[in-house]
This record gives C-alpha cells, sequence and structure tokens, in this order.
C-alpha cells in the first residue's frame, strides 16, 4: 500500500562505492592528508546515514570545493602548494576533471530530490 523503501540517498552510496578509492586518491593529491581523512569521514557517513545530515552535506560541498579546485588560488591553504605540485600534462588531470563533474551531477541529484529539498548547504555544482 504505501512504499517506506524510497532512500533519497541510494544514488550517492552506489557513486561512492563506485569511486571510493578514485575520491580519496584525488583528496590526496588536492589537499594533502587532511583533505584524505575528511573524504574517508565523508565516505563512512554516506554509508551508515539513513538520510542527508547537515554535517554529509556540509561535507559534500567541501570535497565538490576541492574536486572543483576552488580554493587552489589561495596561497595560505594547502590546496594552492598541491595543485602547484600536479603537471597539467599529466593523465591524471583528465582523469580529476571527470571525476569533479560526477560528483557535481550527483549533487544536482540530491539537490532536485524533493525529499532533501531542506539542504540549502548543497551549493549549485
Amino acid at each position: 500500500m504505501f512504499d517506506f523503501t524510497k532512500d533519497p540517498l541510494k544514488d550517492l552510496r552506489a557513486f561512492a562505492l563506485a569511486h571510493s578509492e578514485a575520491l580519496q586518491n584525488a583528496s590526496l593529491l588536492l589537499g594533502g592528508q587532511p583533505a584524505l581523512r575528511r573524504t574517508q569521514g565523508l565516505l563512512d557517513d554516506i554509508t551508515s546515514v539513513h538520510e542527508l545530515t547537515r554535517r554529509v552535506a556540509r561535507e559534500l560541498d567541501a570535497l565538490h570545493q576541492l574536486l572543483s579546485l576552488h580554493n587552489v588560488h589561495d596561497p595560505d591553504r594547502i590546496e594552492a602548494g598541491c595543485f602547484a605540485d600536479i603537471d597539467p600534462a599529466s593523465p591524471i588531470v583528465a582523469d580529476l576533471c571527470l571525476l569533479s563533474e560526477a560528483l557535481s551531477d550527483q549533487l544536482l541529484c540530491l539537490r532536485n530530490d524533493t525529499s532533501i529539498q531542506d539542504f540549502k548547504l548543497l551549493q549549485a555544482a
């Protein structure tokens, strides 16, 4: 009669599982150990929560900012130094772009889900 099995984070969990290693590698490359630990915590949270929490939304936004190079212009941030060490001709650059776009797509899907519209923390991808 009623469908109580709707899981608004199903696609996000599938994405996190499929791209877990790539997300961790990208985080380490672009933000060092602090970013890696933060991403690992986010991946753990995604597998354990049943709905999008403010913390998970905030951490998703932080990961998106990291992958989209939001803070590489700030010399006081670790991202600037990590980004400077990457060879622009390296094939990893294309992989990082694809991973960032895939995460943007996931955030867009989450923002459009009517069951979690209250979370304005998911910034425009």
